[in-house]
């Protein structure tokens, strides 16, 4: 996608005039694309939002999985309580918005606010260490361009 279009699966559900996705396929921050496409069934999905619908991704995050696990010596991975943790609260974010979508929103404002400030403090923690951009990126399976502008956030804050 080029020109500032969105580029998260659920902005493609026909809202707003948007385009709706035939299919969903697992992509990664370090550029790969995952082979496989995922067709979505709109006669389930019906005229819900894609976020609120109870899509199946086992499929596209299996491949995005399967990605990760081919470069483990690259990639950090995340300390299980906290990936279980980061799960747990995607699945309840999602159930929020379903109910209470303001309180969602709210939720999503609480953990970019902490999102950021400990993005910063890490930031800085690598800079202090002197970690190079190009091993950032390879850490987080990023490109360079988009680890120099996470280092660069400490001189946000």
């Amino acid at each position: 996608m080029r020109g500032g279009a969105a580029t998260h699966w659920t902005a493609y559900d026909g809202w707003a005039r948007r385009p709706r996705a035939e299919a969903l396929r697992a992509v990664c921050a370090c550029g790969w694309r995952g082979a496989a496409e995922y067709p979505l069934d709109w006669a389930t999905i019906g005229d819900r939002p894609l976020y609120g619908a109870d899509v199946d991704l086992t499929g596209p995050l299996g491949d995005w999985n399967a990605h990760l696990s081919l470069v483990p010596d690259k990639a950090v991975p995340l300390p299980e309580p906290l990936a279980a943790l980061l799960v747990e609260i995607t699945e309840q974010l999602t159930a929020t918005t379903a109910d209470a979508p303001l309180a969602a929103l709210r939720a999503a404002g609480v953990l970019e606010r902490i999102a950021a400030r400990i993005g910063r403090e890490a930031a800085g923690a690598l800079c202090d260490d002197g970690m190079p951009a190009e091993a950032v990126a390879a850490a987080l399976g990023t490109t360079y361009s988009k680890a120099l502008v996470l280092l660069l956030t400490v001189q946000d804050g």
